[in-house]
């Protein structure tokens, strides 16, 4: 894991915060064709990780699980999705995935190549790319998540984690940390052994998707009171 609060860890979130910034007040002035062309930076972003890997590059854990199925890569692949369509439940997919998850990735970065090698950049463009899509989405576009989203998204996440259990159990692997806890320090380490930091892990999930949700149900009830 990358040092907390190094300086090339606290540059890369200032210029992310920057960057979603303005990219959400341009969202709500001008919505055209450019969030394609985000889309598309993220699918390459997401694509060269993999050729790279290919290539024999990387970590030797990362070159193991050569297969994008950990949820983070999956979020930049329905993030780059919403953003091409702007269909609703992807909007809604990438708004809990990317806060609640690549979020707390891009804070605490399990990242051991350092700035300014090409991992550090494809890190930092993929969990700040999707993060960004999901608060463009939701702020700048003003596709707020709907009143039975936080239970669609529970429900779509939880089916794939059983899939990924299921190609874990095949091959072996350990997608989703659902086999084991990853080598380096991470949350998990303090969210019990195995297999209660699962279900502490899902239980940690759905009330950080209320929390997510709440502003959203808070605003819907003023709206109905003033009404």
């Amino acid at each position: 894991m990358s040092d907390l609060l190094a300086p090339e860890h606290v540059a890369a979130l200032f210029v992310i915060a920057i960057a979603i910034a303005v990219l959400v007040l341009a969202a709500r002035r001008r919505p055209a064709g450019w969030l394609k062309v985000l889309a598309v930076l993220l699918i390459a972003d997401e694509a060269s990780w993999w050729l790279y890997l290919a290539l024999g590059g990387g970590e030797p854990g990362q070159r193991a699980q050569p297969l994008p199925l950990q949820l983070c890569d999956v979020a930049v692949l329905v993030a780059a999705a919403a953003l091409w369509t702007r269909q609703q439940l992807l909007a809604e997919v990438t708004y809990f995935w990317a806060l609640a998850g690549t979020l707390q990735a891009l804070l605490t970065p399990e990242l051991p190549q350092h700035f300014p090698t090409y991992p550090y950049f494809q890190y930092y463009i993929a969990h700040g790319g999707t993060v960004g899509a999901a608060l463009i989405l939701v702020v700048g576009l003003r596709m707020a998540p709907r009143a039975w989203a936080v239970a669609w998204v529970a429900g779509i996440t939880i089916a794939y984690a059983a899939l990924v259990g299921l190609v874990d159990a095949v091959t072996g692997a350990d997608y989703m940390f659902l086999r084991a806890k990853p080598d380096t320090p991470t949350l998990l380490d303090d969210l019990g052994p195995w297999p209660w930091y699962i279900l502490t892990a899902t239980v940690l999930g759905a009330v950080l998707f209320a929390i997510l949700d709440a502003p959203f149900r808070l605003r819907q009830r003023r709206a109905e009171s003033l009404g």
